[in-house]
């Protein structure tokens, strides 16, 4: 896999597959197509869908942790039914809805996702005026019409808080804002470019800072910052004086801004420094002594074996110098070019590891993942940016658990990417909207008796040419996850039969 340091989530960075899990407490009513199983097996690329049955079969966790499905009587007595929970997608605009159709359709179609890439490639290297997006106007619009309007939030900063807006509207919390330049194209390249490519992150990584709403998060790349940044986290070594002052003003405008900064995984071989740099940046800007706020996170990869014991590290570290431990957790992004010795041999041991683990930091307590005791737990703060419905329905059920019994909630936030898996976010937000307000009915007090998650969208910015990587990011990652492309297709082609429907008086 390439390394881009486009400033967001990797390719493999989210996976979803079809629940099998019933409907459980939270009041999560997910539509019957996403009851199907899916199952694709691309290779080394497999890590992204399974049969449903199989991740639960390796659900590492105790029976309590999984309750039976919400009756028809306990859906009464809650004020919910499934007949009267608000269909998820409606909260999507109609152009959003055919388009997500569009690709996903041109995405589970080999013939016209190769042709599609290719012409995103030809746009990339050509000098032609016919190929080049800055010089043919109708190349431009069809991609900014269809792929850029799919997963991009803009060129400028105008267009990216329209954007962010219409997403806010939608019920969505906020959002992930990425910046998609590549600026990092030969990891061996020579140290003269250094200051030059520090001067280009620090830059951009500022502005879209800038951009960002408070509550929001920032998405990066340490990476991002040149080769030279590249080889001293390979070598373990602690970043120059310009990469330090950099990453200072970075973490010190995400605090004054009141936004979080999430820094992307690298890979193995320059783990070690990835998080020695980003938890000395945790000892300064999360520090309880100021307040306790998050401000920089770190990403913890499932499917590499090493992340339970580097999570219990780090839990132990923050416990002891008294700093809010902001933890990013995604199943994994280098399958390809990582050594696989380090890698769970399948899918179902990835989800396993995935769902113990957030099991753990949602409860605060050691499990069969997280196995050290930790007495009392730090303070943490916690992402799950994951496509997949299961881990998203079992997060919730352990949460309103821990809400029936007057336990405080871990502070938590569900992630997706923008243009993807709308039908595991908008449930998220339908059945939060639904719970609170039957809730604040029943109760006539407004006292909360369900989660209201917040769930947020992670997308790009950046100018055409800038973000045709990201576009072919994407476009690969369709093509390996087709389970979950048929199940986002399946969903808003079930939408625009029921708005057709709708229309003529049978919805």
């Amino acid at each position: 896999m390439e390394r881009i340091s486009g400033f967001r989530l990797a390719t493999g960075l989210f996976s979803a597959v079809a629940p099998k899990h019933a409907t459980p407490v939270c009041y999560v009513v997910l539509p019957q197509h996403t009851r199907r199983a899916a199952s694709t097996n691309t290779g080394n690329r497999r890590l992204h869908t399974t049969p449903p049955a199989a991740q639960d079969a390796t659900l590492h966790l105790s029976s309590s942790a999984v309750p039976p499905a919400l009756s028809p009587t306990a859906l009464a007595q809650s004020g919910l039914s499934a007949t009267t929970m608000p269909p998820a997608l409606s909260c999507l605009p109609l152009s959003q809805v055919l388009r997500t159709y569009l690709i996903t359709s041109i995405s589970s179609s080999p013939l016209l996702l190769r042709t599609s890439t290719r012409i995103l490639r030809s746009m990339l290297e050509s000098r032609n005026p016919l190929t080049s997006i800055d010089r043919n106007p109708l190349l431009r619009s069809l991609l900014w019409h269809t792929f850029y309007r799919q997963f991009c939030a803009g060129e400028t900063p105008s267009q990216v808080a329209r954007v962010n807006a219409e997403l806010r509207a939608q019920g969505y919390s906020g959002v992930i804002l990425e910046y998609a330049l590549e600026v990092l194209k030969d990891a061996e390249g020579a140290e003269a470019s250094e200051e030059k490519d520090v001067g280009v992150w620090r830059r951009r990584m500022l502005e879209t800072v800038a951009m960002a709403s408070p509550g929001d998060f920032v998405g990066l790349k340490w990476s991002g910052m040149g080769p030279a940044a590249m080889r001293r986290m390979k070598e373990d070594r602690e970043p120059s004086a310009a990469m330090e002052e950099a990453m200072h003003a970075l973490c010190a405008a995400a605090r004054d801004r009141r936004t979080s900064l999430l820094p992307a995984a690298e890979e193995t071989w320059s783990l070690s420094g990835f998080f020695n740099w980003t938890m000395e940046m945790q000892r300064v800007y999360n520090a309880a002594a100021k307040g306790g706020e998050c401000v920089v996170y770190s990403t913890y990869q499932a499917y590499l074996k090493q992340t339970p014991e580097t999570i219990s590290r780090h839990l132990a570290l923050a416990r002891k110098e008294n700093f809010t431990l902001g933890l990013k957790l995604v199943r994994g992004a280098y399958l390809g070019s990582e050594d696989r010795a380090l890698i769970h041999p399948s899918i179902e041991a990835t989800h396993a590891a995935y769902d113990g683990i957030m099991a753990s930091l949602i409860q605060r307590e050691p499990n069969a993942r997280i196995t050290t005791p930790l007495a009392p737990w730090p303070n943490i703060s916690v992402v799950l940016a994951t496509h997949n419905a299961i881990s998203v329905q079992l997060a919730q059920t352990l949460r309103r658990q821990q809400l029936s019994r007057g336990e405080p909630l871990t502070q938590l936030s569900f992630a997706q990417l923008q243009g993807m898996a709308d039908e595991v976010s908008c449930t998220l937000i339908a059945a939060a909207k639904a719970a609170g307000e039957a809730a604040e009915e029943a109760t006539g007090d407004g006292k909360a008796v369900a989660v209201r998650e917040r769930v947020y969208k992670c997308t790009t910015w950046g100018s055409m040419g800038e973000c045709l990587n990201y576009l072919l990011r994407r476009a690969a990652e369709n093509k390996d996850a087709a389970g979950r492309t048929q199940e986002t297709r399946r969903a808003m082609r079930g939408e625009i039969g029921r708005r057709v429907r709708g229309l003529v008086g049978l919805a």
